[in-house]
């Protein structure tokens, strides 16, 4: 009779486990469905550290949990729920990575500037794209393509000489960020400053819309 309890407590636990899990991937799911569907983005998944170690197992990785797994499959824009489903099931627990340089390029700056910035930017009027924030405390905007290439260029020709001494940095082709809300590097999950909208996710703002505030702000407050 003990013997048959607990086999029945087994049972009920793993299919309890399951259903956990099968939740678990459904929501991933729908998110990165959503990321690639409605906002028009490419996503692969990626890699999750804890304490200190990588989930790709190179001992000697050098981002933990911060950069794609090298061996899945990017799904790209227009991507259904069915195609990152099966993906996804795949890779259970990956975080969200999005290829920057394809629809979005990102400047990045510090979180406290970059929550000015917005706010400043929001107040005037000026277009803004999607804004994240991560747990290390800076502040991601998507703009337009092409702007990590022209930030020196750009910030020059609007009396801004050193972008490294107002603590903007632009990435374009060939990096990843890591979307909300998936946990970076084992130190938390990223968030939306400014969550995606029809109007700018898959056409974000070009640079210069944004730029000169950013860089004002980040002066100010490393003044």
């Amino acid at each position: 009779m003990g013997f048959t309890i607990g086999i029945s407590r087994g049972m009920r636990d793993i299919r309890t486990g399951s259903r956990r899990r099968s939740r678990s991937r459904t929501s991933d799911g729908t998110a990165v469905a959503e990321f690639t569907g409605l906002w028009g983005w490419d996503v692969v998944p990626g890699a999750r550290a804890s304490a200190g170690a990588c989930s790709c197992g190179r001992r000697d990785c050098p981002a933990p949990g911060a950069h794609p797994l090298g061996f899945a499959p990017v799904l790209s824009a227009g991507a259904t729920l069915d195609d990152v489903s099966e993906v996804w099931g795949e890779f259970p627990g990956a975080s969200v990575m999005l290829p920057v340089g394809r629809a979005f390029d990102v400047i990045e700056v510090a979180e406290p500037a970059g929550c000015r910035a917005l706010a400043r930017l929001e107040r005037m009027g000026l277009p803004v794209g999607p804004v994240a924030a991560t747990p290390d405390g800076r502040a991601q905007f998507f703009v337009a393509p092409g702007a990590a290439a022209d930030l020196p260029g750009l910030l020059y020709r609007m009396g801004w000489d050193d972008p490294a001494a107002l603590d903007l940095r632009g990435l374009g082709p060939g990096t990843h960020i890591t979307a909300p809300p998936s946990d970076r590097g084992g130190l938390g999950p990223v968030r939306w400053l400014r969550s995606p909208a029809l109007d700018s996710a898959s056409r974000p703002p070009e640079a210069r819309l944004v730029l000169g505030t950013l860089a004002y702000v980040a002066h100010r407050s490393r003044a």
